[in-house]
């Protein structure tokens, strides 16, 4: 048995919604992984005390530690966790979640220096990720989020209305005012259409959206961050996904949409291109283009062979990242650290 230790943000009590260490490390714990977590911290501070804390309390049972590492503030829990590990001579994987990591590779290369070249591996859910890094010297094991998808329900949807579906954090980095732009020029077109906004506050820029929706004159539905059965169980009154972010790597909720039948339109940064296949899985835009946002999701409404293809696509797409799938890379990765220690 492979002990683990995984580091991250797990605040799905806070809002809700399970992170990824609350998804992968209950997965993992049901393939036989004996799996430490932390943290659920809601303080920052007391956050990366906790990480701290929990590595040095258990650096005589894990084999090893995993780290969720992030390219904005949270990418600093993983420099200060990576190297505690090092001094205590702990074996670490940093997973590769942030869009904007490539920045980070190029304006912070020492501190970069210390949290990769010492890992144990690297493993990055996208294959974006995996080749800036491999540009830097840094070779990552590619193993894609995942999604249990029995739990996704494939629907059939038509287009009489227009309904909007964005699921997201609001951070300023995933620009949901744009989501409202997008509306407001449908309005000005004379279309009906609805817009729901799912998702928890993260930097103050949900009470901004609010603000500007209004300031707008465009009606929103925003429900604040849900539970994931609650939120797959309410898109099934929208018939469109819209992804309006400007950083990204490789975004769960659009894969999930993609799973539950819902045709995306998206802008085109990071990671994306690597995931979606325009007009073939996806619309994509470039980032702030909201006239052409608008008139992908109208050619979706008129265009109903286009509509059916992209939904048929993006759901087999989709299965590529089910966990029955993916599971064995990560037995694989997770086993070999027992190897090195023989």
């Amino acid at each position: 048995m492979v002990n683990v230790l995984y580091i991250g943000n797990q605040l799905q009590h806070k809002h809700g919604i399970p992170t990824i260490i609350d998804s992968l490390s209950k997965l993992l714990s049901n393939e036989g992984f004996c799996v430490f977590t932390a943290s659920k911290k809601q303080n920052k501070a007391k956050r990366i005390i906790d990480m701290c804390w929990q590595v040095v309390k258990h650096r005589s049972k894990v084999d090893v530690v995993l780290i969720d590492t992030y390219s904005t503030q949270n990418f600093w829990y993983a420099l200060i966790v990576s190297q505690l590990c090092r001094i205590l001579q702990l074996q670490y994987i940093p997973v590769l979640h942030g869009g904007n990591l490539p920045f980070r590779l190029k304006h912070n290369p020492i501190l970069s220096r210390l949290i990769f070249k010492y890992a144990y591996m690297l493993v990055s859910p996208s294959l974006f990720l995996k080749e800036h890094f491999k540009s830097y010297g840094y070779n990552a094991e590619y193993i894609p989020n995942n999604l249990e998808l029995e739990k996704y329900p494939f629907r059939k949807r038509v287009i009489n209305k227009i309904k909007l579906l964005w699921v997201r954090s609001f951070s300023e980095i995933y620009n949901p005012k744009m989501a409202v732009d997008v509306a407001k020029q449908l309005r000005d077109k004379g279309i009906e259409f609805e817009l729901c906004m799912i998702g928890p506050e993260k930097d103050g820029t949900l009470e901004q959206t609010k603000s500007y929706a209004i300031a707008s004159n465009v009606e929103v539905k925003f429900t604040g961050g849900l539970p994931k059965q609650e939120w797959i169980e309410a898109s099934k009154a929208y018939n469109i996904f819209i992804n309006t972010t400007n950083f990204d790597n490789m975004p769960v909720s659009v894969i999930e949409a993609m799973a539950l039948g819902l045709p995306i339109v998206s802008t085109n940064v990071g990671g994306l291109s690597y995931l979606l296949d325009d007009n073939d899985t996806a619309l994509l835009v470039e980032k702030d283009d909201v006239q052409n946002m608008v008139d992908a999701i109208i050619s979706l409404k008129t265009n109903r062979e286009l509509y059916e293809k992209l939904v048929y696509n993006g759901r087999s797409k989709a299965e590529d990242f089910d966990w029955k799938k993916i599971r064995l890379q990560w037995e694989n990765v997770l086993i070999s650290t027992l190897k090195i220690q023989e």
